[in-house]
């Protein structure tokens, strides 16, 4: 940062509309990128690319949840090292449009909110709630004490602040939450800090999203790419400050999708490429270039090419092993053991925030025909896949299959792995809790004493299970009965012929799923829902020294070859690829 922070200001000038840096005019001409969606290693070629585009600014959220995961525990290291990002921004020649929440929608799991809120149950979020704003107190007195060194006036390169995020499409409404916030950034911020709110261009968002003192923006969308153009060229010939969102989408990587919910619950995608002139992997598109001959227009960009592609790498086929049935596992995955309750206890309840748990109990009688195992509230959040001593019976999903036949005998093990697929990111359901909620009816029983399970997974294979475990656990055969159906393990390698590169991962014949490469969790497969088919992997998580360990967990159902594919490019939909 500049040693010369007295010298600078950033501010408003409402009589001539206009931004003023240094007391001179600015405008900015700017492009969203999530750190959080793009792994550390890649932060600086995109950034490169943003600049060489004719970029001079980048906006950025900050996930509350990404740095509070457990309430009271703060981490900004690795990929969550904010202040090194924010640096690497400034080295490159980009100021910052910060937006940190505390809610910030970005199709992010809650918007950001961290899921431990949703331990008390009687919480309202975005509001005066007393619980609510002094979470949000805690939290911002610790990211806004990082964040004030780098305002632009203080030598860093944070240009303007948002102030929660497109409130005015929140039932709440709630002025007194919205003031708190002003207060408490001006006070951790300063009285000359630009801060702003963005909302709908509707008049009930403007009314509930704006405040007294804070800058008004809206945000809309371009509709096709020759709109697009023109209207980005219109807007900067306005002398309007434009930001692009998104200009790098990046991944989803690990649980951090969040959901829709309008007529039904409709988790997001593992990609979040976004269609943006960066692909997720960091390519530059022809809709760049297109932006760049725009910008060309209006200020002087920087000479030279801008970085091309990166290398990607076909790695063909990988055969994988079965290690077992998530039942037959527990000891490794949920080592702690289970907590008996005579009702179903949600994620929250379990202090559980993220991927899976087992709700297990005992068949009340004999079953010898198929009887409907119901959710009558609606109660299945978000996936429940069903198992008698081991068989899977099916499959139950939120909003859509709310019963499944099961046949067994009485004292039969009932088992539902449940699995949480990202909670509600925009609207009035933000309070998602996951789990199984209300009574589960088999017949005309309501079932109970139940023992359930919360499973590490991620915590098990970042300890290098289980691959770590071969000479101690059985390995199935690849002639094992074909197909298997229901939650199962499996594992295999990958050894690289050279060095790493970018790759894309395929499941043909898979049903739907999690994987990790080398203890790092990619993200959710489900190539028979799509659109997406394949996922993308960063070369940097990839090593050409060692084996290089991948782990499935298939959910319902893995093909009789039990492979999958390394590309050397994305498929996005379901359109015919190399198979």
């Amino acid at each position: 940062m500049s040693v010369w922070a007295g010298e600078r200001s950033f501010s408003i000038d409402y009589k001539n509309n206009c931004f003023l840096r240094d007391g001179k005019p600015f405008q900015y001409i700017s492009g969203s990128i999530h750190y959080s969606r793009v792994p550390r290693y890649y932060w600086k070629d995109r950034l490169t690319k943003m600049y060489m585009t004719g970029l001079n600014a980048i906006q950025v959220y900050v996930p509350w949840n990404l740095h509070e995961p457990v309430q009271g525990t703060y981490t900004f290291e690795g990929d969550r090292d904010l202040e090194h990002f924010l640096n690497l921004a400034n080295q490159t020649g980009l100021f910052v449009i910060l937006r940190p929440g505390p809610y910030i929608c970005a199709e992010w799991d809650m918007g950001g909110l961290p899921a431990w809120l949703l331990q008390n149950p009687n919480i309202t979020l975005r509001s005066a709630d007393s619980d609510y704003l002094q979470a949000v107190s805690n939290w911002l007195a610790v990211l806004l004490t990082k964040m004030r060194p780098w305002l632009y006036q203080n030598g860093g390169n944070i240009i303007t602040v948002q102030v929660e995020n497109e409130y005015g499409s929140y039932f709440a409404c709630d002025y007194n939450y919205m003031r708190h916030l002003r207060t408490m950034f001006r006070a951790f911020l300063g009285e000359d800090a630009v801060l702003f709110t963005t909302d709908g261009n509707t008049d009930k968002e403007l009314l509930c999203g704006t405040l007294q003192g804070l800058y008004a923006t809206i945000d809309f969308g371009t509709g096709n790419p020759p709109i697009r153009n023109r209207m980005l060229s219109d807007m900067l010939s306005l002398g309007a400050n434009v930001n692009m969102y998104m200009f790098e989408g990046g991944t989803n990587f690990g649980y951090w999708n969040g959901a829709d919910h309008d007529t039904q619950f409709r988790p997001v995608v593992t990609s979040y490429d976004y269609n943006a002139p960066l692909s997720e992997a960091g390519d530059p598109t022809d809709k760049l270039l297109a932006i760049r001959e725009v910008i060309k227009n209006f200020r002087d960009i920087p000479l030279g090419p801008i970085p091309p592609a990166s290398a990607k790498m076909a790695y063909g086929f990988v055969n994988l092993q079965k290690i077992g049935n998530i039942s037959g596992l527990l000891d490794t995955l949920s080592p702690q053991g289970p907590v008996r309750s005579q009702n179903l206890l949600t994620f929250e309840e379990m202090k559980q925030s993220y991927g899976f748990m087992l709700y297990r109990t005992l068949l009340p009688r004999d079953l010898p025909h198929a009887i409907s195992l119901i959710s009558p509230v609606n109660g299945i959040h978000d996936r429940a896949y069903v198992s008698v001593n081991g068989v899977y019976q099916g499959v139950m999903e939120r909003d859509i299959t709310l019963a499944v036949n099961v046949m067994g005998r009485r004292a039969d093990q009932l088992d539902i792995l449940v699995e949480n697929m990202g909670r509600v990111d925009f609207g009035s359901k933000i309070n998602d809790q996951k789990g199984l909620l209300g009574n589960l009816i088999l017949g005309s029983d309501v079932l109970s004493d139940w023992l359930i399970y919360s499973l590490d997974i991620d915590g098990a294979i970042q300890s290098g299970w289980p691959q770590s475990m071969r000479k101690d656990i059985h390995l199935f055969s690849e002639t094992d009965g074909g197909e298997e159906s229901g939650p199962t393990v499996y594992s295999g390698t990958l050894q690289l012929p050279g060095p790493a590169h970018d790759t894309f991962i395929k499941f043909n014949g898979w049903m739907k799923g999690q994987v990790w490469i080398n203890g790092v969790n990619l993200g959710r497969y489900w190539p028979q829902r799509g659109p997406q088919q394949t996922l993308y992997v960063p070369g940097p998580l990839l090593s050409s020294s060692v084996p290089n360990n991948i782990t499935i967990l298939e959910l319902e159902r893995a093909p009789q070859h039990r492979r999958v594919l390394f590309m050397d490019r994305p498929q996005l939909s379901k359109t015919t690829a190399p198979s």
